[in-house]
């Protein structure tokens, strides 16, 4: 017995010394790949030498003797830093993650080669200006140095991923930079999604007012006497299915995920110090490491700093000494879905204006994991590439013998969007500014410009020039061989809306509808915004003059306009109005409910019940209003319509009939969908966080989810790589935290404001930034999340220009030198 117990103890003290050298080995090979800062590197393909000094948040601030070292130097410190999520950048667009994650990111590769935007965005690279190839060369030559001195000094592959997935770096290249835009395009676009939501919605419901309660326009001159999906399309049939869940890796985005963000402008004479002002924050999907990497580079013409995509040379947000600039997605309505009919006597011809007509043909193979290759036949009409069906539930919509086609501006192969961007960075006046952006082609964006006296609000990207006589108007998929229906270029660049020099001395834009122009200089049909822009105008305005701190204040504020316009509407006829009821009944407990609701100010902060027990409310409300009518497809409007929702209780043009439920013998009122709401949301609640409505708290449900989008799900890992924080705000407030609307979670923050920055002409190294994780992609760094904290509590830090002050705070200084 001694003996069987002395070789237990050797056992597991055996066990114990290898998980410790196994653990000891791990950390070892994985912090081989982090950064070294301090260091002097020789290197090829530069003409002088490159300073890149480090602040204390780790954001390199790039000197150099012409502007294509500086660019090398940007390109070396991305690939420091974020190589990882470069090489998935790149592999995403060009359709080949299966090769290294296997079958899983199949679909995400289908549709991306069949998209094309890699191939397009290789013959873009001629039509770029000289200065802009130059820039590209040189970046994609500091990427290399970096990959180059990894293979050389074997540093750890470069990211711990690399050790987990097989994924060889193949050497960067000009068109990488430019597809990464192009997947931004795709990211940042809904308008396909809209169209297909809406073709589905219309062949449900058969009374055509009830489809404009429920897909209202933004506020202004409605559009009538649109034909419903069915005369369009006649031959599709309803097909009341569930709305497919997105696959892995999907690039693409539902219409409430799309892109989204606040920027606004002040003319010195709203400006305290008499300085212009201007407040940024755009909203995208958020991710560990975030999409956003800060950086400063000096070019000739000065230094430039503010946030950059890491794959992409250009500071897509930021300033210089004397032009700053913000974004906003335009919402432009940037895609078409047609319906293109086969020929019957061969499938391999499609049906044109003219006649029938061959598809363009190409076949393209599709290595996999482990797994045999797939070869794709890929097919473009005169209007587009085919897609898959499976793409956004768009086969639901297609009818048999027809094919479903893209019409979208990204799908350009002259795409001049990078000349445009790096041409911004050069600019020193709001007027050069605007002629700069002229060459912007996708993604549509709301560009906000400020110099030292002016500002102005300019829409960049191409606008689709359609005919009058278009269908759908381009709001639903239409027939791809009508004249009418197909595009006939773009719009000038003087049709895009602009404002400059406002009266009011104010500029902003919060992807609120901008310009009510008659189809087809519309803009869009769908916009992103109906709701923050109420709640930003009333803070705006409040003010004669404003600072820095209120513009901060302001992008900060997470009071609902929405909550505070919807809970007197819904709860009207509820408010104060209960019997007694015994405690644990569910009458007591709406009573509870009710009265934290009438005493909240619509403040949707992190440490109260009541912004928790609203959204669960009109979330339930919503449902109960649409179920019966739409049955399963009710499942895809995933957010609260707060338009649909006023609409209903206002029974504006008999929209209250959404509040009688079809399958019973009764007729409920508005009231009674109301209560029975606020009884399935308290049951909800109570189910899921506990009997105590007091206790509920709504930053538990409202985490900010920064998952690391290859390492999120591994066992253990994801304890370690995966950032959450209990978060304020909501789907409607300035300071927006998307919720996810699926799943057992629907309010988790998955989309929001990853990057600020404030800028302030007055005192201009007195702006500040500020980014929603941290500037290393590399999980063992304290840099990977030590500006999630500050990004939280909303906070910033400084984004001086100042080359004295970066030297002498500097943490590390890295000197490239010639060769």
């Amino acid at each position: 017995m001694v003996i069987v117990f002395r070789w237990l103890v050797r056992i597991a003290s055996a066990s114990i010394v290898l998980t410790v050298l196994a653990v000891a080995m791990t950390y070892y090979l994985a912090s081989r790949s982090l950064p070294t800062y301090d260091k002097t590197l020789n290197v090829d393909a530069l003409t002088g030498p490159v300073e890149i000094v480090r602040s204390n948040a780790n954001v390199p601030h790039i000197f150099a003797s012409n502007d294509p070292d500086a660019y090398f130097g940007l390109g070396y410190a991305h690939a420091q830093d974020r190589l990882w999520q470069m090489v998935v950048l790149r592999r995403t667009v060009q359709g080949r993650l299966s090769e290294v994650f296997g079958r899983r990111t199949l679909i995400s590769d289908t549709v991306l080669r069949r998209l094309d935007l890699y191939p397009l965005a290789v013959q873009s690279v001629a039509d770029q200006d000289a200065y802009t190839i130059s820039a590209l060369e040189s970046y994609a030559a500091g990427v290399n140095a970096r990959i180059a001195e990894i293979n050389e000094d074997a540093l750890g592959r470069g990211a711990p991923e690399f050790f987990i997935f097989n994924a060889p770096v193949a050497p960067w290249r000009p068109a990488d930079s430019l597809a990464i835009i192009k997947l931004l395009a795709l990211q940042l676009t809904g308008q396909a999604d809209s169209e297909i939501l809406r073709a589905r919605t219309s062949l449900i419901l058969s009374n055509e007012g009830r489809l404009q309660d429920l897909l209202p326009d933004a506020p202004g001159t409605g559009v009538a006497d649109l034909p419903d999906f069915a005369s369009l399309i006649p031959s599709v049939a309803p097909r009341n299915v569930a709305q497919s869940r997105l696959p892995k890796f999907a690039p693409w985005s539902r219409t409430p995920l799309a892109g989204a963000s606040n920027a606004w402008a002040a003319a010195p004479k709203r400006s305290a110090s008499g300085g212009t002002l201007l407040a940024n924050d755009p909203h995208l999907g958020l991710s560990a490491p975030a999409v956003w990497y800060l950086a400063r580079i000096d070019l000739e013409t000065g230094g430039v700093m503010g946030a950059t995509i890491p794959g992409i040379p250009t500071i897509m947000a930021g300033r210089s000494e004397r032009l700053a600039w913000g974004l906003t997605s335009a919402y432009i309505d940037d895609q078409d879905l047609f319906v293109e009919a086969l020929n019957p006597d061969n499938p391999e011809q499609y049906q044109t204006p003219g006649g029938f007509k061959d598809f363009e043909t190409r076949r393209s193979i599709i290595e996999i994991k482990d797994e045999t290759p797939i070869t794709l036949s890929l097919r473009w009409t005169d209007n587009g590439p085919v897609l898959p069906p499976s793409f956004l539930d768009v086969g639901l919509v297609t009818p048999p013998g027809h094919v479903a086609t893209l019409a979208w501006t990204a799908l350009s192969a002259d795409d001049t969007t990078m000349t445009a961007a790096l041409g911004l960075l050069r600019a020193g006046s709001v007027e050069e500014a605007i002629a700069a952006t002229e060459g912007f082609v996708a993604p549509g964006q709301n560009m906000h410009f400020i110099d030292r006296e002016r500002i102005a609000l300019q829409t960049v990207g191409h606008l689709p020039r359609r005919s009058e006589r278009h269908q759908s108007q381009g709001r639903m998929p239409s027939q791809g061989w009508r004249v009418e229906n197909r595009w006939q270029g773009s719009l000038p660049y003087s049709d895009n809306p602009r404002f400059v020099d406002s009266a009011g001395g104010i500029v902003g834009n919060t992807n609120n509808k901008t310009v009510e122009r008659p189809f087809p200089k519309h803009v869009s049909y769908t916009w992103g915004d109906t709701q923050r822009v109420n709640r930003w105008e009333r803070l705006i305005q409040a003010r004669e003059v404003h600072t820095r701190d209120s513009f901060i204040e302001t992008q900060l504020d997470t009071v609902s306009f929405t909550a505070q316009a919807l809970l007197p509407l819904v709860g009207r006829e509820l408010w104060f109005t209960g019997e007694a009821a015994p405690e644990g009944t569910i009458e007591r407990e709406r009573q509870r409910a009710l009265t934290l609701l009438a005493e909240w100010n619509g403040e949707m902060n992190e440490h109260l019940p009541e912004p928790l027990i609203y959204a669960s409310w009109m979330r339930a409300v919503q449902d109960r209003l649409i179920r019966d009518d739409l049955g399963p497809l009710a499942d895809a409007f995933t957010h609260v319509e707060p338009l649909f929702i006023e609409r209903v209780f206002r029974n504006i043009d008999g929209a209250a009939a959404w509040c009688d439920v079809i399958q019973s013998s009764l007729e409920e009122s508005c009231a009674d969908i109301a209560r029975l709401a606020l009884d399935d949301a308290v049951v909800w609640l109570q189910e899921t966080y506990g009997t105590s409505l007091e206790s509920l708290r709504w930053g538990d449900a409202h985490q900010a989810t920064q998952d690391h989008q290859t390492l999120g799900e591994v066992p253990v890992l994801r304890y370690i790589v995966n950032i959450r924080q209990s978060t304020s705000g909501g789907d409607n407030t300035l300071n927006r935290g998307r919720t996810s609307g699926e799943g057992e979670n629907p309010f988790l923050n998955v989309h929001g404001p990853a990057y600020r920055g404030v800028y302030d002409f007055a005192d201009p190294d007195s702006s500040v930034f500020i980014i929603s994780t941290g500037q290393s992609g590399h999980f063992l760094s304290r840099h990977y999340d030590d500006l999630g904290t500050l990004w939280r509590r909303g906070e910033y830090i400084p984004m001086s220009l100042d080359a004295d002050l970066a030297r002498a705070a500097a943490r590390g200084t890295t000197m490239l030198i010639p060769n």
